[in-house]
């Protein structure tokens, strides 16, 4: 949690020549600008689940936890997850449950943890052991409370309880840094702390003649929300692609501008 509003213009989404309505995923829905194609990720890899992520019909707008329509347009596309009922999937989170949706689906699930802010390590494997999160103050514990569960609910009960104490502050430093140059699709841009805010990189593709680099972002945001692919107001016509410029410092996104040291990675 904790990702606090930067910068909220009011805009009128961009239209796209790049968008294939009758696409289902993100690497169906948008085409590439001519010279580029896009990164074909290994198999299994975390860059093959988020290009094949399903989406929401083309045109569905970004609706608040409570239902309440995003005012501000900033969504090319919206990933078909759900955001659930309460005020917990917010930035980070979004970049969390995409990564242990992941894991999870991979059955990885000695990788599938996450520090809350104070350092404790969440792990899935306790959690599906039966054990829970016992929190008072700033003491955290583990309490053998049920029965070892493997299902998508406790799956997702897990989720809800590192939303409520993980955030930007607690992602950024279990991330690695990554130079521009190198970014990878899974990579994050992240500033942690309060205000402090988060988006992955969900594509990415290659221009063969030129080497030259775009990459697509997503995000959820405050107060917690679809997450959504971003449109690129700096560049409509190649929207939502953005043009990775290895010399720039900072990158600006419709909601908030990065600083180009803020690319991390998981490890």
């Amino acid at each position: 949690m904790l990702c606090l509003i930067s910068v909220f213009a009011f805009r009128k989404q961009q239209p796209s020549l790049l968008v294939i309505s009758t696409g289902k995923t993100v690497a169906e829905r948008f085409s590439t600008p001519t010279g580029f194609v896009r990164v074909k990720s290994e198999i299994n890899s975390f860059g093959a689940f988020l290009q094949s992520t399903s989406l929401k019909p083309n045109g569905t707008l970004v609706h608040f936890y409570n239902g309440q329509e995003k005012p501000n347009k900033v969504a090319a596309a919206v990933l078909n997850v759900d955001v659930g009922s309460k005020d917990l999937q917010q930035c980070a989170d979004a970049v969390m449950r995409l990564r242990a949706e992941y894991l999870y689906q991979n059955k990885l699930y000695d990788a599938l943890h996450f520090n809350f802010t104070n350092g404790f390590n969440a792990e899935y494997t306790k959690w599906r052991k039966g054990y829970r999160i016992a929190v008072k103050g700033n003491k955290v514990s583990w309490v053998k409370t049920t029965k070892e569960s493997i299902s998508y609910t406790s799956f997702k009960e897990y989720l809800n309880m590192v939303f409520t104490y993980a955030g930007t502050a607690s992602l950024s430093k279990e991330l690695k840094q990554v130079a521009q140059k190198d970014m990878q699709i899974g990579d994050v841009l992240i500033l942690g702390g309060s205000p402090g805010h988060a988006v992955i990189v969900v594509d990415m593709a290659i221009n063969v003649k030129t080497n030259k680099k775009l990459f697509m972002i997503a995000q959820s945001y405050m107060p917690a929300q679809d997450i959504h692919v971003l449109i690129n107001n700096n560049n409509p016509a190649i929207s939502p692609w953005y043009e990775l410029d290895i010399n720039a410092e900072q990158i600006n996104t419709p909601e908030w501008t990065f600083k180009s040291s803020q690319l991390m990675r998981f490890n």
